[in-house]
């Protein structure tokens, strides 16, 4: 199966020049490697499947890709309408019917349904990605995910971290690598626009009340503000001075 034809624009080329970059870096994948790639359905880990399909052809390295999109089961899912876009593009589309956003949404854990369904989600996919024999998991996450996990974690755990590009889990049995980790969000919109990728509407009830969607209009404002400030922060988190935080 060959990617739908690449767009000749500025945008694909800065968006794969950002993909490559982090891929190099974090040296994410070598060759022989079986990938389980997460998908949500958003733009972002549509775009990264399509970039990690588009390379197979121009890259010295083979390596085999499993999609999986694990439907957390609330009503109005789009899990059939995405299986069968995967399908009609050449993709082996896995969908996995679970009850992770119900489970997270009940009336025992109103504190942070996000982070209970996100982790029975990735738990789910480490799972699949032992049944399949792969030591990789992709996932869509950006540089604006990073910078809001950053935020997040602050705000709401007390602590300083964040997600890393590259991440093993359970002692080197799997690492999680996020390809599009030098991407911004608004490049990703913008080729996920020039590809006609398809729209599914988010059935999460609290998707647009979230923590996350919170920290995001706060930093989206920091960024009206200044244009340096994205950049700033994200550059900050390679260049910690331990000296001047508190012990």
């Amino acid at each position: 199966m060959s990617p739908s034809p690449k767009p000749r624009s500025y945008v694909y080329k800065a968006l794969n020049r950002v993909f490559g970059k982090a891929l190099h870096r974090y040296d994410m994948i070598s060759d022989g490697d079986r990938i389980v790639v997460g998908l949500s359905g958003g733009k972002d880990s549509m775009a990264l499947l399509w970039f990690l399909h588009e390379r197979l052809a121009r890259v010295p390295i083979d390596y085999e890709l499993f999609p999986v999109y694990v439907d957390p089961g609330f009503e109005g899912g789009f899990g059939e309408e995405l299986h069968q876009y995967g399908r009609d593009q050449g993709y082996s589309l896995r969908v996995e019917y679970t009850d992770h956003g119900l489970v997270a949404h009940s009336k025992e854990n109103r504190e942070n349904p996000c982070f209970l369904c996100s982790r029975l989600r990735r738990k789910r996919l480490f799972e699949i990605a032992d049944e399949l024999n792969c030591t990789k998991l992709a996932l869509g996450h950006h540089k604006d995910d990073i910078i809001e996990t950053l935020f997040m974690n602050m705000c709401y755990a007390g602590e300083i971290s964040t997600m890393k590009p590259s991440q093993s889990f359970f002692e080197g049995r799997f690492t999680v690598i996020r390809p599009l980790a030098y991407a911004d969000e608004d490049s990703i919109k913008r080729f996920a626009h020039a590809m006609d990728f398809p729209e599914f509407a988010n059935p999460c009830p609290t998707s647009r009340v979230s923590k996350r969607q919170a920290v995001k209009s706060m930093l989206e404002k920091l960024y009206r503000s200044n244009k340096k400030i994205k950049g700033n922060i994200f550059r900050s988190m390679s260049h910690v001075r331990l000296d001047y935080l508190l012990k």
